[in-house]
């Protein structure tokens, strides 16, 4: 294949790799050619490496700018990512003179995004999902792993969650995580959250959250995730209408005005071209 431009950016260390459809189109690659194409350039040993591939087009839909169109690391298609959708935000406003406020479609319908901070490479936007696009599918989970059984939540925020509270993070998190991911359950596997629910400085609870993501593993980083993880703790009464969310990679928001919001950064690290 000849060289395809790409945009690499991360949400707080939740990376992607960021393609314009018309660069495929022009190269001939097909839509049957993308899980293989995201396998490769994801590949973080023998391609440019990321979670994720967005692909970035045009959108049919009204007062919307572009779509994104996200695929996994392992090549499978997702509905949205929350950290995925503000990466393709920054890298529309770096090429394009965008409004403040505007419409990004996903694979999950249209997000909202309202560019909160710019001072290139540095980008903060929050996203919007709408309240009835977010909801708690079961509270009172029990699903059982190799012999034992585990309590979650299960979420739908655009894409399948599930949610476990955890009282520390010492235990083999990502294994169970992946054992979860694919529980028989989920018949199309599911993202998994660990949460620890904490006390800060004025005593307002906040989030320690790791996650183990369904077609890219354990990332730093989820903004659905981050969704997950506050609505299962708002279901319970263990936050209130706001929340920090605390996760390896760094720090996202997420709060019930207007909507429900998620609030964090966006990094445009590199551009270049990619040789298959």
């Amino acid at each position: 294949m000849p060289e395809l431009p790409f945009t690499k950016a991360h949400g707080a260390g939740n990376d992607f790799l960021i393609v314009d459809r018309n660069d495929l189109s022009g190269l001939g690659v097909p839509d049957s050619g993308l899980p293989g194409l995201a396998r490769k350039i994801c590949d973080r040993r023998f391609g440019v490496g990321a979670d994720g591939l967005e692909i970035v087009g045009p959108s049919e839909l009204p007062d919307v700018v572009a779509s994104a169109h996200l695929w996994n690391s392992d090549g499978s298609a997702a509905e949205i990512s929350g950290n995925g959708t503000r990466c393709v935000a920054a890298y529309l406003s770096q090429r394009t003179d965008l409004p403040e406020r505007f419409v990004i479609e996903t694979g999950a319908g249209p997000r909202e995004v309202v560019r909160t901070a710019a001072a290139h490479p540095d980008f903060a936007f929050r996203m919007t999902s709408r309240a009835d696009a977010c909801r708690v599918l079961d509270g009172s989970l029990s699903l059982h792993v190799d012999g034992e059984r585990f309590e979650v939540t299960s979420v739908d925020v655009g894409n399948p969650q599930c949610v476990r509270r955890v009282r520390s993070f010492d235990f083999d998190w990502p294994e169970l995580g992946r054992r979860l991911e694919r529980h028989p359950h989920f018949a199309d596997g599911s993202n998994v959250s660990f949460v620890r629910v904490r006390a800060r400085r004025d005593a307002s609870p906040a989030l320690d959250v790791r996650f183990w993501e369904r077609g890219a593993g354990a990332t730093l980083s989820s903004g659905t995730g981050a969704l997950g993880a506050a609505l299962a703790a708002r279901h319970h009464g263990w936050i209130g209408a706001s929340v920090e969310i605390e996760a390896e990679g760094g720090t996202l928001v997420v709060d019930w005005e207007d909507g429900i919001g998620l609030t964090g950064p966006a990094r445009i690290v590199a551009q270049g071209l990619y040789q298959s």
